[in-house]
């Protein structure tokens, strides 16, 4: 006698499932189908993603209400509907953010950003620094200032963003991540610098950084998940060559940071040159442009002046 035999699955096989999303996001012209589709099968089916692949082992299978709910959610995606959208979710390092309509989508390529902030925190806090002050600016979902609050518990966070319905996706992440003792999210425009709102930071801060809108005008994305879904004030930057707001960073960095501290900031890959032109006056040094890890330059890194006594 070798047992009982588990019953046979029942409803749509999640093989089959995988399958026909894979050819129907293929067929949309979406960029990732295999990983997309996964998505979309264990958010259907209310497992991980790394659930995902034991449940398709064992010939599980989508009930008919979950068969209903990843054909809604196939559906939008195949209309170019992003992706974390319809989960409600975005991972960035290593955390998990909530992110939805009326907040820009975090991109891998800014992990570098948040990496370097990650970095130079704890360089500071290695060399003796007993709390390393950060201040994220046009911090949209709050991916980098969580970020580094995540990974250096000696950080405070200042968070700074204009947009009110990204303020309130940065709060919620913050309450999501029980990061609400270390980072402070603060509604504002940091085009006007605000001295009142950032008062308490001025020539205080040890690293500033910042994934501004920088798009110029008139080069519209041509993918629909960022020309439709992401919000226009979190892609166009200003200005003639999309440099209006980065301009205003540099200036509100300059007054913020400490002598010796660090100013990371995102661009294009077009406007390496334009970047480090805007920290080429007095009061900044180490000027240079990093690359992302396609091999484009996408990150200006530059340091105040130290004291003379540093």
């Amino acid at each position: 006698m070798t047992g009982v035999q588990p019953p046979a699955a029942t409803g749509l096989p999640l093989r089959t499932a995988l399958a026909s999303t894979i050819a129907r996001l293929t067929e949309a012209g979406v960029s990732s189908p295999p990983v997309d589709a996964q998505l979309l099968v264990a958010h259907a089916l209310g497992v991980p993603r790394a659930e995902l692949s034991r449940r398709v082992v064992l010939g599980d299978a989508l009930t008919p209400a979950q068969a209903d709910t990843l054909e809604r959610l196939v559906d939008a995606r195949a209309d170019r509907v992003p992706l974390q959208h319809l989960t409600g979710t975005a991972g960035f390092r290593g955390i998990e953010l909530s992110v939805g309509p009326g907040v820009f989508v975090p991109r891998p390529e800014t992990e570098l950003l948040a990496g370097l902030g990650v970095d130079v925190a704890r360089r500071l806090v290695a060399d003796g620094a007993g709390q390393v002050l950060v201040v994220d600016l046009c911090t949209g979902s709050g991916a980098v200032a969580l970020s580094v609050a995540d990974e250096v518990p000696q950080a405070r966070v200042v968070a700074l963003e204009l947009d009110p319905s990204a303020v309130a996706w940065a709060r919620r992440n913050v309450e999501r991540l029980a990061l609400g003792d270390r980072v402070d999210v603060r509604a504002g425009d940091v085009t006007r610098a605000d001295a009142g709102l950032l008062a308490d930071v001025v020539g205080r801060a040890d690293v500033v950084l910042a994934n501004p809108p920088y798009i110029p005008p008139g080069m519209v994305p041509t993918e629909p998940e960022v020309r439709d879904h992401d919000p226009e004030v979190a892609l166009y930057g200003g200005g003639t060559d999309g440099l209006e707001v980065p301009r205003a960073v540099v200036a509100c960095a300059a007054a913020l940071l400490r002598p010796g501290g660090v100013l990371a900031m995102e661009h294009a890959d077009v406007q390496g040159d334009s970047a480090r032109a805007l920290v080429a006056g007095a009061g900044w040094t180490d000027a240079r442009t990093l690359t992302d890890l396609a091999g484009r330059p996408r990150t200006l890194v530059a340091r105040r002046v130290p004291d003379s006594s540093s």
